[in-house]
């Protein structure tokens, strides 16, 4: 959620300057501190994007790449583009997957350059607690997909249930621990700890995603809770 003594653009800069300062330790401390199930995460966003043959995809906020090439890699005959602000991360990206058709782009979630229409799915991971304006980038996203095309996105939620008093634990102490012995970075992953603990409850992303115009909404939680997949279609 956005800090109120923060603009959305103030916020944008700041987390950029902070994914391009631990872009090279990024997936090393991606496998570590979700004990290896990220990918298995990722797999299911491609899943759910339910790409037609010969459809396009574009994945925001790629990091360094992932989803784009399990999206290129499933749907060999499909354009995907693959977009990140942070250019040491697109770096990293083109450096993991220097062989695989993935258009690498340069872009700012909330000013998408493309026109209206353009993706029969769009998909991100860890995009929307690191924006200023969530409904303003789903806004973005609606506007580029074809009617009928879908949004899937990963992203941390606050834990429930009876495991979310380990799962808080958890994130307060041994994330930030592996980020300053791994990554060499504590602040930065002590952020990625408060954005999951401040962020939208998944029913309430649900909402946003049902308010920026997207059908058929739905969720599932991963990882004690702490983790969701969400999804949604713009009306045919």
């Amino acid at each position: 959620m956005l800090n109120m003594n923060e603009t959305p653009e103030h916020k944008g800069q700041r987390v950029r300057r902070m994914f391009d300062t631990i872009a090279d330790r990024y997936d090393l401390m991606n496998r570590v501190m979700t004990l290896g199930f990220d990918q298995s995460w990722r797999r299911l966003v491609v899943e759910k994007a339910r790409l037609p043959a010969g459809g396009a995809l574009l994945d925001l906020a790629c990091g360094t790449g992932d989803i784009a090439a399990l999206a290129a890699a499933r749907h060999p005959a499909s354009r995907i583009i693959a977009a990140d602000f942070a250019a040491n991360m697109l770096k990293e990206a083109r450096r993991r997957f220097p062989d695989v058709a993935i258009s690498w782009l340069a872009c700012d979630a909330n000013h998408l350059p493309f026109a209206d229409g353009q993706f029969a799915a769009v998909t991100f991971g860890y995009l929307l607690r690191n924006v200023g304006d969530v409904a303003a980038v789903l806004a973005e996203v609606h506007r580029v997909l074809v009617p009928g095309g879908r949004v899937v996105c990963l992203d941390t939620t606050p834990p429930k249930g009876v495991v979310a008093p380990f799962t808080r634990l958890y994130l307060a102490t041994v994330v930030p621990l592996l980020g300053k012995l791994l990554a060499g970075d504590e602040a930065a992953y002590s952020y990625l700890t408060g954005s999951t603990m401040n962020f939208y409850a998944a029913e309430d992303l649900a909402a946003l995603f049902t308010a920026a115009g997207f059908g058929d909404v739905g969720f599932t939680r991963l990882m004690g809770g702490s983790i969701a997949v969400h999804w949604g279609e713009k009306a045919a």
